[in-house]
């Protein structure tokens, strides 16, 4: 039968709406993903989408920095606002700055434009009508989870909508390809139209539609789990704190031991926050006068009522206002996790979980796994990660993988596991040191009443 013309438009056009579908399949779920997953890490803890919070609503945000032909300053503000306020270049940074009573906003040097537009484009791409139904603010720091989720999931309802019409418009067209085999209307065929045309085609190509159908929509299924799989991982998160902390002056240039902040870490199932007293044991006399981070060190004060102005050399007011930090990780109710047997008994450095924070400027962050793969200890250790940082499976390969020392007497508890072994089942023992190693897994590293209620 004579190929017509629109049968090959039908095929230029099926390799274009492949395309299209490839486009939405891939490019642009993950690009919304970045930026809604850099909003929930970057932002959400002080801004929301549709109201003002400790910081402005960041709906339109763009529109309005563009309307006072400050566009482009935008990228500059989110990545360091006090730089840009320095540099006398933005009124609108100021006037933000004073609109909010001087809140210090985090600074995030490590952002691309490409990285800041996509958190934009996410923010915009949400809907404020219903966000006025609802009645809540979808993506605000406290909530907004599960909505978030389920607006990925129309994308996926189109598009196997659209499989679904492609298979039953070629089902469809079995009846008129009969017709055309069997010559029966072999004349009508000529003036076919563009949907007949198609459903020929598709039924001619049956065998290939099918397969190409099937992988399309394989392809749908593990997608959708894979990203059910993603909910949830906070990789990277890294909320606002009331009073910025840079690790990298206060452990690095200082040396200050992470124990002497942290000082429960030894001892408790939690590494606790240091009180402000800890702050005011230094900056009493530090008070950062003339220096950029002066305004910091005033919280501190502020905190502790410490008026450094009174008396000769200050004193305290005994008016307080506590320090409400944002809490930076935070594992599920039912997962125990005890610090001190980690630091104590495996003998861990605080940065092979948290990174080097002697580096980190920054306040600190959830690290991402490939992060903790660099650190110096880890390597040693040949311990490389592949599951992101706070999951299960992160636990799990470290308790495979960690060695400890057993019967060289340095570390009691390993001790007494070892003199238990050798008297009550010696090839047990033998059985561990077979590999040179005993693993945390081999003594029960992989139990799961360890670490779930």
């Amino acid at each position: 039968m004579k190929i017509t013309n629109i049968q090959k438009v039908t095929k230029i056009s099926f390799g274009l709406q492949a395309l299209v579908l490839f486009f939405f399949l891939t490019l642009v779920p993950t690009y919304f993903s970045q930026g809604e997953g850099l909003f929930k890490a970057k932002c959400a803890t002080c801004h929301a989408v549709f109201s003002n919070g400790t910081g402005p609503k960041l709906y339109e945000a763009r529109k309005r920095w563009e309307s006072v032909d400050e566009g482009e300053l935008i990228y500059e503000w989110v990545r360091n606002n006090a730089a840009l306020r320095a540099s006398g270049k933005s009124n609108r940074a100021n006037e933000i700055f004073q609109e909010y009573k001087g809140s210090v906003m985090t600074v995030f040097a490590d952002l691309t434009d490409e990285q800041i537009t996509s958190v934009f484009d996410w923010i915009d791409s949400q809907d404020p009508n219903a966000q006025a139904a609802g009645g809540g603010n979808q993506a605000s720091a406290g909530g907004g989870d599960v909505m978030d989720e389920e607006q990925g999931l129309p994308w996926m309802w189109i598009i196997m909508g659209i499989m679904f019409s492609i298979i039953i418009m070629a089902v469809g067209g079995v009846r008129r390809q009969l017709k055309i085999a069997t010559k029966e209307s072999t004349e009508d065929a000529e003036g076919l139209t563009y949907v007949e045309e198609f459903k020929t085609w598709a039924w001619k190509y049956r065998l290939y539609v099918g397969l190409a159908t099937l992988v399309i929509v394989l392809s749908l299924i593990v997608g959708f789990f894979q990203t059910l799989y993603q909910i949830n991982l906070q990789e990277s998160y890294q909320p606002s704190q009331p009073i910025a902390f840079p690790h990298d002056v206060h452990a690095g240039v200082n040396g200050i031991d992470c124990k002497y902040c942290h000082n429960s870490v030894t001892k408790s199932k939690s590494a606790g926050l240091p009180t402000v007293n800890v702050c005011m044991n230094c900056h009493k006399k530090i008070n950062g006068e003339g220096k950029e981070f002066q305004g910091e060190i005033n919280k501190i004060y502020a905190a502790a009522g410490w008026d450094p102005t009174k008396g000769p050399a200050g004193e305290y007011t005994g008016e307080t206002n506590p320090i409400v930090w944002n809490k930076v990780h935070n594992l599920p109710d039912h997962v125990y996790f005890n610090h001190s047997q980690h630091v104590e008994v495996g003998g861990l450095d605080c940065k092979q979980c948290h990174g080097d924070m002697a580096k980190l400027k920054e306040t600190a962050k959830v690290q991402p796994h490939q992060e903790l793969n660099k650190i110096e200890e880890n390597i040693e250790s040949k311990i490389q990660f592949d599951r992101a940082t706070l999951t299960m499976g992160w636990c799990i390969q470290c308790h495979d993988q960690s060695g400890i020392s057993i019967g060289d007497g340095k570390n009691q508890y390993y001790t007494e596991i070892h003199d238990r072994l050798k008297k009550n089942d010696y090839d047990l023992l033998n059985s561990y040191n077979e590999d040179g190693r005993v693993s945390v897994k081999e003594l029960g590293g992989w139990e799961c009443s360890k670490c779930h209620y």
